[in-house]
């Protein structure tokens, strides 16, 4: 029984044309990212774990912020190869209260 090749390769390039249009569409969009030193350090600088603080209790209370930080780096080896992962996040979320 012969298979149907030509449906099967329809769909195949379908999905390539799909692939490659999204591909190209998110390069054109993403624009140049630029590197900033000050934030490379600090990433650098975090401690392994995950940290959460709030501002001073001094602070006043139209600017509370909430901080926190993650690093993670481990070393892991898969089939005779090792890969080091080092992961670093720092976030930062602010209310302010606007008055009108």
């Amino acid at each position: 029984m012969p298979l149907p090749f030509v449906p099967l390769a329809l769909r195949i390039g379908l999905a390539a044309v799909a692939g490659y249009g999204l591909a190209r569409w998110a390069t054109l969009r993403a624009g140049e990212g630029r590197r900033d030193q000050r934030a490379e350090d600090a990433l650098d600088d975090l401690d392994e774990g995950f940290l959460l603080h709030r501002t001073a209790s001094g602070a006043s209370p139209e600017a509370r912020q909430q901080n926190a930080s993650l690093r993670l780096k481990r070393i892991i080896g898969f089939r005779g190869r090792e890969w080091e992962i080092d992961a670093g996040l720092i976030a930062r979320l602010r209310f302010r209260e606007r008055r009108q």
